[in-house]
């Protein structure tokens, strides 16, 4: 069964050029997570992630801190 909801408003980072390759897209306006899919496969699932976590994760990318395996 597919929840009701209004469509989502998916933005780029403006980092990702002019050639739009290999970008992710994210939602904004969501309660409590982030929406975020592929640019090439708008059609394909999309992933939610808790507001909280998606904002250690691009913490952790803008300040060059993620942990490497």
């Amino acid at each position: 069964m597919t929840a009701n909801r209004a469509p989502l408003n998916w933005r780029k980072s403006s980092y990702s050029g002019s050639e739009n390759a290999n970008c992710v897209e994210v939602a904004d306006g969501i309660p409590h997570v982030v929406p975020v899919r592929d640019s090439k496969a708008k059609n394909a699932a999309e992933l939610s992630f808790p507001t909280a976590s998606w904002n250690h994760f691009i913490t952790a990318v803008t300040t060059d801190t993620l942990p490497t395996a």
